[in-house]
């Protein structure tokens, strides 16, 4: 284990910094040795609050430490962090490769063509024949970060809406390959995301859902941990934190007005929840904003 849980994890919007967000980007890229170097090539596990982040390894070695569960990597990988997941890395002091971070909002505007479910949940993959593609494309993202060219903002969008496609392209594969009849789950759960979108503040139960897809409880249960890596209490859980955390950044609105807007029947029970999936009280979290 890189550290001990038994101290709060703490969030941060970059590692090792408390100030806002650095950048009036929704976007964030460096190099891996440019933070790491700073502390001992090692981050110790914390997490984001509103933040996607992929971990590009191109050379080296990493321990990579994701909500608990440890992995070695000695050869080119990807590692895919959403919001909320807590994680630690160390690395070795000839590491190569990119930190890639990207503001929720921004992530959801360029992932939902591709479903959303493809970026909720921790996975690391070796690149294997896709080593020299993606080389190129965080060189791209990188420079294009570092300067002030015209039309930035658009081809920054545009390079890593690529990434998210080659991601989602990747995980698809990998889904067929662990059950290739699946095709109808995969609807099934697009279709359960859809659906929450529109539903979150009301909340419903799990068996609502279920059998507005025609299908049992346990069976949306399975699909949804089976491909996106959670239940499907998970999933509406951290959609009902996400719009939390977003009225509390974005906006002015009381803790009562966000838990009002959010559907709980009182601002306790709100912020008992809220503290429970972040680890924060609602009005801690938005201070460390």
């Amino acid at each position: 284990m890189i550290a001990s849980k038994a101290s709060p994890v703490p969030v941060f919007k970059l590692y090792g910094e408390t100030a806002a967000w650095p950048t009036p980007d929704l976007i964030h890229c460096e190099s891996i040795p440019e933070r790491s170097q700073l502390h001992g090539w090692e981050i110790k596990p914390h997490r984001h609050g509103d933040l996607l982040q992929l971990l590009y390894v191109q050379a080296g070695e990493a321990e990579l430490e994701i909500e608990g569960q440890v992995r070695q990597v000695d050869r080119a990988s990807l590692q895919v962090v959403p919001a909320l997941c807590v994680h630690g890395f160390r690395f070795s002091c000839d590491v190569q490769g990119y930190v890639l971070s990207l503001a929720q909002p921004l992530v959801e505007q360029l992932a939902q063509p591709l479903g959303l479910q493809w970026l909720q949940a921790p996975v690391c993959f070796e690149v294997d024949e896709q080593r020299r593609y993606l080389d190129a494309l965080f060189e791209s993202i990188s420079q294009e970060y570092g300067r002030l060219q015209p039309a930035r903002e658009l081809m920054l969008q545009s390079l890593i809406s690529v990434l998210l496609v080659a991601v989602a392209r990747r995980q698809l594969a990998r889904s067929e390959a662990q059950e290739p009849a699946d095709g109808r789950g995969r609807e099934h759960v697009q279709a359960f995301v859809q659906l929450l979108e529109t539903h979150f503040r009301e909340h419903l139960p799990i068996e609502h859902y279920a059998s507005r897809l025609g299908i049992s409880t346990a069976h949306l249960n399975a699909l949804c941990r089976r491909l996106a890596g959670q239940s499907a209490l998970q999933l509406i859980n951290q959609r009902l934190l996400l719009e939390a955390k977003r009225c509390l950044v974005y906006t002015t609105m009381t803790v009562s007005q966000v838990s009002d807007s959010l559907g709980f029947s009182e601002p306790g029970y709100f912020s008992r929840f809220f503290k429970r999936g972040t680890g924060l009280a609602p009005k801690a979290f938005r201070l460390h904003r």
